[in-house]
């Protein structure tokens, strides 16, 4: 196996273009092994310092996309003075797009992934989908802006994953037969909560494709049709007397249920 080399990644925003770049020509280079380090936000010398510093001590390859030309001419000066090999991707392209349209950059880091605060507001909501997917977390459930709730099978999941990719915060929570719903819900809003439902032929047929990819047989309760009209029909009534809106998301791609819970909440 051959030495483990360094890469260190420099960027005053996410660093994901350098990481991206860096990756694709990496393929080129399969016989070698390649350890890659992501430094991102680096908007001060001090940060310059001290990441050149580790660079130098793992004897690294220094790829930077610094904006800013006076902290990407510090890297390339502080590079040459430590004698490591550097490359800097954004300058050359920044310097010919400004000859070709005659205007200067913007030198605003993040501007290609809209690293601001609507960016890192998206980050947390979809880190608030994961820790409360599926009942977890029920505590919390009054710091959600739009909560979930469905029998399974009944999207819960994607449709919190792209709702929070879309800057909202939320939570699911799935019905189970026999077992009471968390107390958690019956004092939150109405307002915020909707309940999934879907056609029992459909959700018959999701129920048996999940279980044959876990390898089971597709058979009792959790398949049998009267037992999942049972499921649907306890579902609708108990969404009405809590007042919530329903949302049918039977043969609906996850973009149109959830503009429908958008409108139906009155968040859209």
């Amino acid at each position: 196996m051959s030495e483990r080399q360094n890469i260190f990644l420099l960027s005053d925003a996410t660093g994901e273009t350098a990481e991206k770049t860096v990756a694709a020509a990496l393929t080129q280079f399969r016989g070698k092994n390649a350890r890659v380090r992501r430094i991102s936000n680096v908007r001060t010398k001090h940060q310059v310092y001290e990441a050149l510093d580790e660079a130098l001590k793992n004897q690294a390859l220094v790829v930077y996309t610094i904006v800013n030309r006076e902290l990407a001419q510090i890297v390339h000066d502080e590079c040459d003075s430590l004698g490591l090999p550097g490359i800097d991707l954004i300058t050359p392209l920044l310097m010919r797009l400004s000859e070709f349209f005659g205007i200067s950059p913007k030198e605003m880091p993040g501007l290609l992934h809209g690293v601001n605060e609507g960016y890192f507001s998206r980050i947390d909501a979809v880190e608030f989908a994961v820790k409360h997917d599926d009942g977890q977390e029920t505590r919390n459930l009054h710091k959600a802006d739009i909560v979930l709730v469905g029998v399974s099978r009944t999207s819960k999941t994607p449709l919190s994953i792209y709702l929070a990719h879309k800057g909202w915060k939320v939570a699911n929570v799935p019905l189970v037969a026999d077992i009471d719903p968390p107390e958690e819900l019956f004092s939150l809003d109405p307002g915020r909560v909707a309940g999934l439902i879907i056609d029992p032929q459909r959700l018959i047929e999701l129920r048996a494709s999940r279980l044959r990819n876990m390898g089971q047989f597709s058979r009792g309760t959790y398949t049998d049709y009267e037992n999942i009209q049972q499921e649907i029909r306890q579902a609708k009534r108990f969404f009405r007397k809590q007042r919530w809106a329903l949302i049918d998301v039977t043969g609906k791609a996850v973009e149109e249920t959830a503009n429908e819970v958008l409108v139906k909440l009155k968040l859209k």
